[in-house]
């Protein structure tokens, strides 16, 4: 079995170094943990900016000094911006976020777009237009039902078939189980493109089991600090390592 594409997601929008001291939040401190990560066995990069009071920032003047940093430090690790509202942000502001960062990789949630569906067309046009690739964010069978709507109407076009299966953002005390993956697979079967990342202190348990099952990786602080003990991992790299070192014996 060829080894799985691993992405490390360092941030995400909400924890800050209070959370863990590790955990990056400036230009500098993503380059540094992308390089150590890269190190570590991931090839790719999801990233969050933060403005100058650490808060998540759609900012293209932000992600440019950002992506400038991660080119300059890891030339060789591909970069995903996100586009995620986290609560502060609407869909006009998402799309002029990737109108004026034209990222040539993005994160987009069906649902946060389907807050205003008159501006669902757009916003994968733009992207098609400007060559961004796009991955879908899918929270739920309901979130797959969207997308393949909107998949079947022409408004996400059918170069537009990336997807990443997130487990566990929405369960009791955000802990995902690998069994939650099972309804995405079911729902879903013809996705070839498919990444999953899990929420939790079995984060790496559900990321084995999609391996085992051929998807890509997403792993990192956004979704969990802890191994399945409950000890932090000592930072982004360590838990990268980690996860590489339980697929080799996991994956034949």
């Amino acid at each position: 079995m060829a080894r799985p594409f691993i992405m490390i997601a360092p941030n995400g929008a909400r924890r800050s170094r209070a959370d863990h001291p590790a955990l990056p939040v400036t230009p500098g401190q993503i380059a540094e943990t992308a390089q150590a990560c890269h190190e570590a066995g991931a090839e790719a990069l999801h990233l969050h900016v933060r403005d100058e009071n650490g808060r998540h920032s759609l900012d293209a003047g932000r992600y440019g000094e950002a992506l400038q940093e991660l080119k300059r430090r890891v030339p060789g690790m591909r970069i995903q911006i996100t586009t995620e509202a986290a609560g502060l942000f609407d869909v006009p502001a998402q799309l002029d976020c990737l109108r004026r960062v034209r990222p040539g990789w993005a994160s987009i949630s069906v649902r946060e777009i389907a807050r205003e569906p008159d501006l669902a067309p757009d916003v994968y046009a733009t992207c098609a237009e400007q060559g961004t690739e796009v991955q879908h964010i899918l929270y739920d069978t309901a979130d797959i039902a969207l997308l393949r709507d909107w998949q079947a109407r022409g408004v996400v076009v059918r170069e537009q078939s990336s997807v990443l299966f997130v487990l566990g953002r929405y369960a009791a005390g955000q802990v995902s189980d690998p069994a939650d993956l099972d309804p995405f697979r079911a729902a879903m079967p013809e996705a070839v493109d498919w990444m999953v990342c899990a929420f939790g202190p079995r984060e790496h348990a559900c990321l084995i089991a999609a391996a085992q099952q051929g998807g890509s990786l997403r792993v990192g602080f956004e979704n969990s600090l802890t191994d399945h003990c409950g000890q932090p991992h000592a930072d982004n790299a360590a838990s990268v390592a980690a996860l590489r070192a339980q697929l080799e014996r996991h994956l034949p």
